[in-house]
Parts: structure tokens; sequence; C-alpha cells
């Protein structure tokens, strides 16, 4: 049962995420980094990317792939996250402790990552046979 938790709360997790690149986009625009090119376009690929990893975790034949894919978007998260510490934690209408994005980026983001490796095994239709 505490899989079967866990793997659907992390599917919810990610649909919620990616839905509210669309609610709020503004607040993902200023966290994308000035290299990177075309905010808009960019900030809607990550919110479709985290639905579709979302649902696809909650079915067994797809979790693998979305864990990984889950994995590997959260890895090309960290220039983001880099970017907002070395800004000093403070973008135009978005100011926080400096503490709060080291904390993101050493501690929250390698849970987040555990999180997905975790799921990507989990057979929840071998669980409920139990």
């Amino acid at each position: 049962m505490k899989r079967f938790f866990l793997v659907y709360l992390q599917s919810l997790f990610y649909i919620m995420a990616g839905i509210n690149h669309f609610r709020n986009p503004e607040t993902y625009y200023r966290l994308i980094p000035p290299y990177l090119p075309a905010h808009i376009q960019l900030n809607t690929l990550v919110g479709i990317a985290e639905i579709i990893c979302g649902i696809f975790l909650f079915f067994s034949p797809t979790r693998k792939w979305a864990a990984y894919s889950i994995v590997l978007m959260l890895l090309a998260f960290i220039p983001a996250h880099i970017y907002f510490i070395k800004m000093g934690s403070c973008l135009p209408d978005l100011c926080v402790p400096q503490w709060v994005g080291w904390t993101r980026l050493l501690i929250l983001h390698p849970l987040l990552i555990a999180w997905a490796w975790y799921a990507k095994n989990v057979n929840l239709k071998a669980e409920s046979k139990k």
C-alpha cells in the first residue's frame, strides 16, 4: 500500500506541477536563465512534459520510461536552480532567503530524483494481489 501511495502521489505531483506552468507561467519565465532561448515555448514544453510524465507514472507499462524522463528533466533543471542562486535567490517579484535556493538545489532536487528512481521499479499490479 505504501508503494501505491508514493507512486500515485508522485504522479499527481508532476501533473499539478505541469498544470501550474500554464496557470502561472510568469513565475517560470523569471526562473529560466536568460541564456536559454524561447522562454514561453520552453515553459510550455516543460509543462507538457511534466503532465505526460505524471500520467505515465500511473501505468506500469510506462512507469519506467516516465521515471527516467523525470530524472533527466530534473537534471536539466539544475541550471535554473544555479541561476536562481547566482541571482541571490531574488528575481523581479520573487525573493526568498538565500538558503531556500541552496536547499532546493542540494536537498529537495536530489530527493525528487531519488523518488523518481524509486518509482521506476514499482509494480503496482503485483502489490495489489498481496
